[in-house]
């Protein structure tokens, strides 16, 4: 990495965060890579990938949830992993007028696939009880259980919630203090839905709710104490990934409801926000822009203030932009596409927000030449 730094002409000192996942040849102290870049450059800030400790956090589940996840995917690739199969499942949605025509694999590596599976897998369940009558299956017998279809749609209602986190948390201008409201508020949902769960108040739930209304089927005392503890494990497992926020950065998140002096800050730093802070006009700015244009801006007048604050919000909050390279790099080399070489300028354009005006471009290109 270093000779690719040196090569390029980029200075390490300019170098202030990096974001990476928990792997310990990332966040080794002596021979990962945070250690070789902290000898390049002493300074720099890690930060664990938000998305990865989300999605971390949502593995550990009670073991009964577990078991019926497990045989989710069972049934899944039952007919997924059976060509045959598959076509005789998309022909029987369309006799019976299905909105969907199949089901979805479960795949670990992607982080939305557990909500997606579930929840599809729950809509077609009427589907699978009659292809199932033809194709025998021993786990078919799961699809007529009231309570493992209690358990299926409770799964799909907590891992579609997870989904709508794990979305908000990638982005392209997602910063830190984006990633700790977002799983805050998730996190004080939880205990709000164990609350109601406790209550017999299902509404945080429409899948199970609507099931139970539907089947005129009880809750039960058994199930309803597991989803507790389900929301309870999983709201103390984002905190363990997500710690409380520091209250020491506010002034970053709003200089002008900060209550002064803030002793974490420099003499030199604390005239200047105070002059920030007093700034009518700058308010007004301060409402209508994303708060990193707000503080790149200020850097001519208040270079100090806004040098400190630009460090906490310029550095990756998730390695969102880096799994986007690599999904791009995916869809452009494919199978059709094995030789090709160099693809810097074909991800480029791939990665690219600016669209390119193609009319322009064929035109200023004579397509054969004059004889």
């Amino acid at each position: 990495m270093d000779v690719f730094m040196r090569t390029n002409g980029i200075d390490w000192t300019r170098c202030v965060g990096i974001c990476t996942d928990g792997a310990k040849s990332m966040t080794g102290k002596h021979t990962g890579l945070i250690a070789h870049i902290r000898k390049m450059c002493p300074s720099i800030q890690w930060l664990y990938c938000s998305v990865h400790g989300e999605a971390l956090a949502a593995k550990n589940k009670p073991a009964d949830l577990l078991r019926v996840l497990n045989d989710s995917v069972k049934l899944v690739n039952f007919i997924k992993a059976r060509p045959l199969n598959s076509r005789l499942f998309t022909l029987l949605c369309n006799e019976m007028g299905s909105e969907h025509k199949a089901l979805l694999l479960h795949t670990e590596v992607r982080w939305l696939s557990r909500g997606k599976i579930l929840t599809r897998l729950f809509e077609l369940r009427h589907e699978l009880q009659q292809f199932f009558e033809d194709n025998p299956f021993d786990l078919a017998a799961s699809l007529h259980d009231e309570d493992f279809l209690k358990r299926l749609a409770y799964l799909a209602d907590i891992f579609s919630a997870l989904n709508e986190l794990n979305l908000s948390l990638q982005g392209v201008n997602v910063t830190l203090f984006n990633t700790q409201d977002k799983t805050e508020a998730m996190m004080k949902k939880l205990r709000f839905w164990a609350s109601c769960v406790s209550e017999n108040t299902l509404l945080c739930f429409p899948t199970l709710h609507e099931f139970l209304l539907e089947n005129d089927v009880l809750l039960g005392v058994h199930f309803k104490s597991l989803i507790i503890e389900h929301l309870n494990q999983l709201a103390e497992q984002l905190r363990k990934y997500f710690p409380p926020i520091d209250n020491s950065q506010a002034w970053i998140r709003n200089p002008f409801e900060v209550s002064l002096p803030v002793t974490q800050l420099s003499f030199q730093e604390q005239e200047q926000l105070i002059e920030l802070s007093s700034d009518g006009a700058l308010q007004l700015q301060f409402k209508r822009k994303p708060l990193v244009d707000f503080w790149t801006e200020l850097m001519p007048s208040y270079a100090v203030l806004a040098k400190r604050a630009l460090r906490v919000l310029i550095p990756f909050a998730t390695t969102y932009l880096c799994e986007a390279g690599f999904s791009a790099l995916t869809a452009v080399k494919t199978k059709n596409r094995l030789r090709l070489g160099a693809v810097e300028k074909d991800l480029r354009l791939k990665l690219s927000s600016i669209v390119p005006n193609i009319g322009e471009l064929c035109a200023k290109m004579q397509a054969h030449s004059s004889h």
